[in-house]
């Protein structure tokens, strides 16, 4: 047997390891080292081992090939995770992860997410008829409360519009928590009751308030609806028992707030680039104008809206929602002839594969005609992987590329987004990549 390569890194400071470098400033670090130090990376952060995995069968060797040995990191086992996802499908693991993505998965098929477009379409006409010509709004909140109407409705059955403010302001604190990426500040908040740990412990409790005045009310009026919720309630296991409330909870919170951040973090930076590349915009309008006309798009449209899915996907590309994922190995094993020891964190990041030049031409150029070239149809699986992969894929992947591209449409149509002038637009790399400042742009009805 081959002895293991070893494996190289930025050196670091002592006891602290790499922590200050990544903790200064993620996304460059992160491209920095996949760029200076090859396939495989080696970090420390204080007593972890860490590496960075920067070649597409490497990736999938974690996600597909070598999964069972594989668990989620521990930035997703904090208390704060805990105590805001439960044992819902983006945290838990093995064969209760298994059986709550099976109960779950019908509710994804695609003859029945086909259903939800219409939704999608009058939602977001009906939040365009409240927009003036010529208002500044920030799009990434209107993004925010649009898909959250979205998936409340599509997935649990309910009107989410009361509570759209409490929610989204509950997303920032949220997102605040989860910015530090493991450092000294979210090492305190996970042992003591610190002020930033009892802010955000109280917008987790308004949110719990939320979903369970959701599944009271289901069960207090449970009917013939067939949505996710439905399906959750009438689930039962061999036994016979259902699912507690707790279960429900942990489930629906999962898919509450992942559920319409994904797509709208998609939509808000893709109206960044649309404005930062006004040739780009004018093609998706030439596209819109001659596929659909007058009429509203529709489901049925989207195979002949290939222009408008070419713009959603570049755009997750350069800023993809979930910017960075992580595995923690449960035994000593190998990874590309790399010794991985048990317990170590594997990191694989979209932003820094998604920026590759090895497998994208002129990678920081926001360019969708790249995805009917030639180059497109030769890249690695995981040279590309917005919504993860392997059993792990994201169940809601196909529910947010129908939802992006069907509000992209309906938006372009009515409307063209002008981005305010010297504004400070910065990502944010928190569970997701989020616009810090959000985004100001002009409406220009049209």
């Amino acid at each position: 047997m081959m002895p293991a390569q070893k494996v190289s890194g930025p050196k670091g400071k002592l006891l602290f390891g790499n922590y200050f470098e990544f903790d200064r400033d993620p996304l460059n670090f992160i491209l920095r080292c996949s760029q200076d130090y090859g396939d495989i990376v080696r970090l420390k952060a204080f007593n972890l081992e860490f590496y960075l995995l920067n070649h597409p069968d490497l990736i999938e060797e974690v996600l597909v090939t070598k999964n069972k040995i594989f668990i989620k990191d521990k930035g997703l086992k904090t208390r704060s995770s805990r105590r805001l996802f439960g044992q819902g499908l983006l945290t838990s693991e093995g064969d209760f992860w298994l059986r709550q993505r099976r109960l779950s998965q019908p509710a994804f098929h695609k003859e029945r997410i086909a259903g939800y477009g219409a939704v999608m379409v009058r939602d977001t006409t009906r939040m365009i008829n409240q927009w003036k010509n010529g208002e500044v709004r920030d799009i990434h909140a209107d993004m925010m409360r649009l898909t959250l109407g979205i998936v409340a409705e599509t997935l649990f059955g309910t009107d989410a519009t009361a509570n759209a403010e409490v929610v989204g302001n509950a997303l920032e604190i949220v997102s605040e928590q989860f910015s530090s990426q493991g450092g000294i500040s979210q090492l305190l908040d996970n042992l003591f009751p610190t002020p930033n740990y009892l802010k955000f412990e109280k917008v987790v409790q308004r949110l719990d308030e939320i979903i369970y005045q959701i599944i009271d009310q289901r069960r207090a009026h449970a009917g013939d609806r067939d949505d996710l919720l439905s399906m959750l309630l009438k689930a039962r296991d061999d036994d016979g028992s259902r699912m507690s409330d707790k279960q429900l909870r942990d489930e629906l919170m999962t898919l509450f707030l992942a559920g319409h951040e994904t797509t709208a973090l998609t939509l808000s930076w893709t109206w960044l680039v649309l404005g930062q590349h006004p040739e780009v915009e004018r093609k998706l309008f030439e596209e819109i104008e001659s596929v659909l006309g007058e009429r509203m798009p529709a489901v049925a449209d989207l195979p002949r809206l290939q222009y408008t899915d070419m713009v959603v996907k570049e755009s997750m590309r350069l800023y993809p929602p979930a910017w960075m994922i992580g595995r923690e190995a449960m035994e000593d094993c190998e990874i590309g002839g790399c010794r991985i020891p048990k317990g170590a964190q594997v990191l694989m990041s979209q932003w820094s594969m998604h920026r590759n030049p090895g497998y994208f031409s002129d990678p920081i150029r926001f360019h969708p005609e790249r995805w009917q070239m030639e180059e497109s149809k030769r890249l690695p699986k995981y040279a590309y992987f917005p919504f993860g992969g392997g059993p792990r894929l994201c169940i809601g992947n196909a529910f947010a590329m129908m939802e992006a591209n069907l509000i992209l449409a309906t938006i372009a149509q009515k409307c063209r987004l002008e981005l305010q002038p010297n504004q400070k637009i910065t990502p944010m790399p928190s569970i997701t990549l989020r616009p810090k400042e959000g985004i100001l742009v002009t409406v220009r009805k049209r």
